[in-house]
């Protein structure tokens, strides 16, 4: 989204039009709940701070700076959600399971060893983000996912930029880290592109 048309939905939800709140649900529907499914890592609570952070913005909308960056501001409340709601449930942080993949599509089609990879790939990240400690997991969605400036990242939570930049650091280190605890664990090289060809030759009834 351009920041004129961002700027002209701020205006228009000040004005309570709610076709603004239409356009930026659209917008920012699947990304906000994504966000909140991995900081989570529930589906059940993702769907339910996200039915609250569209809430607050149904409340909030006629009081928006009309300078207002809708992403920052969306993540910040949904971000706020999730950590009162861990205060007043005193969550496990030690459970990895409800996790949801949003990852973009390619343009080319990829061959069959490339989509296979390309999943085993999103299996480890995904269990890597899930094992990191929320501050970790949080910077890498919010910048390397949702595609914040580290700015706009840190103002989301809180921190000045500086700190921030230290915690995003820190949090790729972790997460390399535990993706390379989980390649040695394998204890097996990843497949070759002939092990997925194989079998999808055998079943066409191509001898190899």
């Amino acid at each position: 989204m351009d920041r004129a048309c961002e700027l002209a939905l701020v205006a228009q939800l000040r004005d309570g039009d709610s076709a603004a709140f239409d356009a930026v649900y659209e917008e920012y529907r699947a990304r906000l709940y994504s966000f909140l499914a991995r900081l989570s890592r529930s589906r059940d609570v993702a769907e339910d701070l996200a039915e609250e952070t569209w809430l607050r913005l149904v409340a909030s909308g006629r009081r928006l700076r009309p300078d207002t960056r809708l992403g920052p501001w969306l993540f910040t409340v949904a971000r706020n959600l999730y950590y009162s709601h861990c205060r007043s449930r005193a969550l496990d942080e030690s459970a990895a399971d409800g996790l949801i993949s949003l990852w973009p599509a390619g343009g080319r089609r990829p061959s069959p060893f490339e989509e296979t990879a390309a999943r085993e790939l999103e299996r480890r990240v995904e269990h890597g983000l899930a094992a990191l400690a929320a501050p970790h997991r949080e910077a890498l969605l919010l910048v390397g996912v949702e595609g914040l400036t580290p700015s706009e990242a840190a103002a989301v939570c809180g921190l000045t930029p500086e700190a921030f930049r230290q915690r995003l650091s820190r949090a790729r280190a972790a997460l390399e880290g535990k993706l390379a605890a989980a390649q040695d664990g394998l204890g097996a090289p990843m497949l070759r592109e002939d092990d997925v060809r194989r079998p999808a030759a055998k079943a066409g009834g191509v001898a190899t």
